[in-house]
Parts: C-alpha cells; sequence; structure tokens
C-alpha cells in the first residue's frame, strides 16, 4: 500500500421519503391579518432550512396549510388582545402544523362543497386534500383549541437529483 491511494468517493444512497431529525417550531403572532402573513413567512424561512426548499410542491402545500389554518385563527378564532400561536414539529417523514387560538367555541367545520352560496370554511376543504391526516383538540393550557394538520413529506424533485 503506498500513501497515495485514490480517494473512492461514496454517495449515500437516500430512502424514498424525506427522512428528519426531530425539528421543532414555536412562535406566537397577533391574531391580525399582518400576523397571519407573518407566521406564513417565518414558516416558509423555517421549512426552507429545514431542508424542504421554496418551490418544490412539499413546501407549497405546507405553506398553503400554515397559511388556511393561520387565516382561521385570525378570522374565526380572534379574540381581543390575544395572540395565535404556530408550531411546526419534523420528524421522520412527516410535518405537523398546529395552530392554537383562544376561541375554543368557535370549532373547525369545513363546508359542503356542493353549497356553493356558502360564503366560507373552503379553506378547511383545501386543509383537508393536503394534508394526510388533521383535525383538533381543546387548549389544555388555556382556553381555545388546536386545528393541527400532519403532511407526510416526499423529497423534492432538485433535492433527489442533487443527492445522486
Amino acid at each position: 500500500m503506498t500513501d497515495k491511494q485514490p480517494l473512492l468517493t461514496v454517495r449515500p444512497t437516500r430512502a424514498p421519503h424525506a427522512r428528519f431529525l426531530w425539528r421543532h417550531f414555536t412562535m406566537r403572532f397577533s391574531s391580525t391579518p399582518r400576523g397571519a402573513r407573518l407566521a406564513r413567512r417565518l414558516a416558509g424561512e423555517r421549512l426552507d432550512a429545514w431542508g424542504i426548499p421554496y418551490g418544490c410542491d412539499a413546501h407549497d402545500a405546507l405553506l398553503l396549510t400554515v397559511a388556511e389554518l393561520s387565516s382561521n385563527a385570525v378570522r374565526h378564532g380572534h379574540v381581543s388582545g390575544r395572540d395565535f400561536r404556530l408550531r411546526l414539529f419534523a420528524e421522520g417523514t412527516a410535518i405537523r402544523i398546529e395552530v392554537t387560538d383562544t376561541r375554543g367555541e368557535c370549532l373547525p367545520t369545513p363546508v359542503d362543497p356542493a353549497s356553493p352560496d356558502q360564503e366560507g370554511g373552503r379553506g378547511l376543504l383545501l386543509v383537508a386534500a393536503l394534508a394526510d391526516r388533521w383535525g383538533w383538540y381543546p387548549c389544555v393550557d388555556g382556553p381555545g383549541k388546536t386545528v393541527w394538520a400532519v403532511l407526510e413529506v416526499s423529497p423534492c424533485p432538485e433535492q433527489q437529483d442533487s443527492s445522486q
């Protein structure tokens, strides 16, 4: 053996789904349209930092879900002087989004898609279509409720191309 052996480059193979270390993000936002926009923007930055880049389908679906749940917290869960909370969890191949507001009596109910004259409620239909599962539970540490959605995330095509 000589000291100058050629280096062998081996690229690790990737599983068919993105694998996350356990990650967590939590922040409170003012219960205003501006707060909902900021929640969406910061969630986008966090997802990008976690390896779900801007512009891929997974990023877009996650951001749309954050936007709908945050908008609902502002529109239907607003209590004057109270904030809403956004939480993001990444573990395994899933991202869990939780939005907590302070109005527990106003429960999330998607509208019947067959009633076109209904004004609201279609955001939850989008959440249901994008998420692998979603639901809500009463807030345990005060008044209100938490609406959550879980999306299984596949790697974006750009990530697969760059890893091969």
